[in-house]
């Protein structure tokens, strides 16, 4: 029996506090903030959050991957850059969760080398800050989390499929024996 560890109206409803802060960090700014998706896993928040933010922002992406099934490899890739201008403005780094950090760690430093942006702010949805493996802050979450559990729902994924559920919940030993021979069967 799978359990549910978010519903979509949870979902929503922190979605829409992540918003008000952004709103309020960028109300009086000059310059127009850009909203950096992290792809795949951030998308479905980033659409969320895009509905309740009402404030000129322009949007890209990036995407980075480091995870193969339910645990992290460590090693960073790289596999789609920005296409915006970026130098001397400020950027906000939308993640789906932070968990070692070490993926937005390297985004962080990976924008400053880079591009030269006035200010990074890193926003995710679920920030897991006891299993925190480098030094980085999540300057807006949505929800923190206290257990290493593995989660699969609103963005978050298992080899790539389940993104598009829409609330967070963990799969159990015979949930995740399903996906596997349907991702077989799939190649």
């Amino acid at each position: 029996m799978k359990e549910i560890v978010l519903n979509e109206q949870e979902i929503q409803d922190a979605v829409k506090r992540v918003a008000e802060k952004l709103k309020e960090k960028f109300k009086d700014s000059k310059s127009i903030p850009v909203f950096i998706g992290v792809l795949k896993g951030a998308m479905p928040f980033m659409m969320d959050l895009l509905k309740y933010y009402d404030l000129p922002l322009v949007e890209d992406f990036i995407q980075v991957s480091s995870y193969d099934g339910t645990s992290s490899t460590g090693v960073i890739h790289l596999k789609k850059d920005i296409t915006e201008n970026v130098k001397n403005k400020d950027i906000v780094i939308i993640e789906d969760i932070v968990d070692t950090g070490t993926t937005l760690s390297y985004l962080k430093q990976y924008f400053k080398i880079k591009y030269q942006p006035k200010s990074i702010t890193i926003v995710s949805f679920l920030d897991k800050k006891p299993l925190r493996k480098v030094d980085l802050e999540v300057d807006i979450a949505g929800v923190a989390l206290t257990k290493n559990q593995f989660l699969v729902g609103y963005g978050l994924d298992y080899n790539e499929i389940k993104r598009n559920t829409p609330y967070i919940f963990i799969p159990d030993e015979e949930e995740i024996d399903s996906w596997n021979k349907l991702l077989k069967e799939n190649e």
